[in-house]
This record gives structure tokens, sequence and C-alpha cells, in this order.
């Protein structure tokens, strides 16, 4: 979740998919400020193209993510999203009401871990590292081979080791260096970065 993502798109929501305009329509009618920001958007409706058979995401929102996720993904690919807050679960799920595919479910972060594994995660509500209290996701084990992991919501890098706030981004060197991954960083916008990584296949696999 970006802060002031919803802000981000303006007070017009033209050009966007259908979908995404109706998620974007229900953050600004209930007041939630952190949807995912367009060109973080972009980024998840082409990723979720290459998808075959699972999509999860963390941290629903009201579904702007999702929406924009869900939009670029093929037939037949399920989409599923976990939201803490049941209030805004319940928002989410209004969204997508009559899209086959898209599931919400309401709890902790962890509760993605049920539909996997994916062959592409977001990491937005949960999971990324970034401090004591949310430890980072076991993508070994909820991805595919050959599948993707997404986090967002990072300033880019201008130095090695990666810093924030002055001290070594401990959390964005766990994905950069995971050993099950290969992992780069994506400059979506002179303050906004995300990470992309791909699990390995394994031994001979694709040859």
């Amino acid at each position: 979740m970006a802060i002031s993502g919803t802000d981000a798109y303006g007070t017009a929501a033209g050009g966007l998919p259908p979908l995404v305009e109706r998620a974007l329509a229900a953050a600004r009618a209930h007041g939630f400020p952190y949807s995912c920001r367009p060109e973080q958007g972009r980024l998840l409706h082409a990723l979720a193209g290459g998808a075959r058979g699972t999509i999860g995401e963390t941290g629903t929102g009201c579904g702007v993510g999702l929406a924009w996720l869900a939009s670029g993904a093929g037939p037949g690919v399920r989409l599923v999203s976990v939201e803490r807050d049941p209030e805004r679960a319940r928002i989410a799920a209004g969204v997508f009401a009559g899209r086959p595919g898209v599931e919400v479910l309401t709890g902790d972060w962890t509760r993605i871990a049920e539909r996997g594994p994916y062959d592409l995660l977001v990491l937005d509500g949960g999971g990324q590292g970034k401090s004591e209290h949310d430890p980072a996701a076991d993508v070994a084990g909820l991805l595919v081979p050959g599948g993707t992991v997404v986090l967002d919501d990072f300033t880019p890098a201008t130095d090695w080791p990666p810093t924030h706030e002055g001290r070594v981004d401990r959390a964005r060197l766990h994905w950069l260096e995971h050993p099950a991954l290969r992992t780069v960083e994506l400059r979506l916008a002179p303050d906004l970065a995300a990470l992309v990584g791909t699990r390995g296949l394994p031994a001979g696999a694709g040859t």
C-alpha cells in the first residue's frame, strides 16, 4: 500500500481499466488513501498477463491493486487476496462481485498460504520483512517453480549496499540476495521502486 496512493490517480480516472475505476471509486468513497499507485498498477497488470494458474496478493485494501491484476490476467487464472480489516475486505469483495475466479479472504496475511502455490505473488500488506513485526514470507513454499514475487513501496536505491533512513536496508537485501530467487529492482518513478524476483526452475527443467 502506498501513502497517498489513491490521490495519485488525480480527480479523474479516465483511461483506466473499468475494474480499476470501480475499485478506485470504492477507495475514494470510503476514504481509503493507501491504494497502490498507478505506476505499480501498470506493472502488476503486465505481470498478471504471464500467469497461468493462481495469482496471490497480501493487503487488498479496497481492491485497486487486485483490480489491476484481475484486469491483466488471462482466462482461467484464479486470484486470491488477503485483507486483515474486515470492513475493507467486505468493500473489496463487493468490487469483484460477479467476477469469477476472484476471492478476497479476511485475516492475517499468512492466510495467503491457504490457496498457494502461486504463479505470481504480490506482497503488499504483509510478508515483506520490512520490520520485526512483519517476517518475510517463505516464497520457496508459496511460489511454483518459475513463479514471480513482487514487493512494492521501496524508494529507488542509489548506492550499495542499499540504505534506508541512514541504515543498511536489510529487508531489501533479503530479497535481492535471496538464494531461491533472481531478483531485480525496477524504478517505477523518481520516488518509487519495486522488487521483482523469480523462483528458479528445478535442474534440467526447460531444456
